[in-house]
């Protein structure tokens, strides 16, 4: 493969259990819901304003407020886990190896910059990526293939020469519908759950994982 496409939040670093637990917040605190943990994390998809409207339909809010929620959110988001932020297990090794290889490197992902600046900014490792695809530059989020067929135009890679690595079926999905086939990490959903998916060429719990060796 000429290029490796990185979705964030579950794939490079473990984060999603701290999504959950500051929209659980934010729905049930602040929105007066009434959701469990199980209603919310299958949820943990696509751009903030739309979770809202999947939880609460499409007349509850509007565009201002939902972009307030949604901000509201991530600083929540951001608070909890600023304390516990580190790549997955063996990630750093494997970007500098790749990097060092001439492996093409970017992030597609639904967070909005504000997350992804947190991140790459708070572990020092932007220089790695030569395209970043976020919630802002795409219309459609997955499971439609914008985000990653951006992020391959960006790089100047040919979406079959791609391969992305990814968290979540949605994500999985979107990496289909793009024609690129996906590695994924196990810390947010089961095998099973991508069962469906002929795109998935392997399920690793970190980077240390030996099948990450053999793509470089």
């Amino acid at each position: 493969m000429k290029a490796f496409l990185f979705d964030l939040n579950g794939t490079m670093i473990h984060d999603m259990d701290y999504h959950t637990s500051a929209w659980q917040h934010i729905l049930n605190t602040e929105l007066g819901g009434n959701f469990s943990w199980e209603q919310v994390k299958p949820q943990m998809y696509g751009k903030n304003q739309e979770v809202l409207v999947r939880l609460f339909g499409p007349e509850r809010f509007t565009a201002a407020e939902m972009d307030e929620l949604a901000v509201r959110k991530e600083q929540r988001y951001q608070q909890e886990f600023r304390p516990h932020l580190a790549l997955l297990p063996g990630l750093l090794e494997f970007l500098q190896q790749a990097h060092a290889r001439g492996v093409r490197l970017a992030i597609g992902s639904a967070a909005i910059p504000f997350n992804i600046d947190f991140v790459l900014d708070g572990l020092n490792i932007r220089r790695y990526f030569s395209a970043i695809v976020s919630a802002d530059d795409v219309t459609l989020s997955k499971p439609h293939p914008e985000t990653f067929l951006k992020a391959a135009q960006l790089l100047g890679v040919a979406p079959t020469d791609c391969l992305v690595f990814e968290d979540v079926p949605k994500g999985a999905e979107a990496a289909q519908h793009a024609g690129m086939s996906t590695v994924i990490l196990t810390t947010t959903h089961e095998p099973a759950e991508f069962a469906h998916l002929p795109n998935v060429l392997h399920f690793a719990p970190d980077f240390h994982d030996p099948f990450m060796q053999r793509l470089l």
